[in-house]
């Protein structure tokens, strides 16, 4: 993997653990309930996601 896609992936990565904490950040303030843990287990996935692709961009 050449560096401009090392950049790329570790870019994807930033934005999609950016986007989980503004789900978590939602979930919590403004839902309840069913809705709240499926939300927060979508932003948990999605960290894990954004974590794996962040380590792939390292190496």
């Amino acid at each position: 993997m050449d560096a401009m896609q090392k950049m790329w992936l570790s870019m994807i990565a930033l934005l999609i653990m950016a986007i989980s904490v503004v789900i978590v950040t939602l979930a919590r303030s403004k839902t309840k309930g069913v809705i709240r843990m499926g939300l927060s287990a979508i932003a948990f996935v999605m960290m894990i996601i954004g974590f794996i692709a962040g380590l792939a961009s390292i190496t």
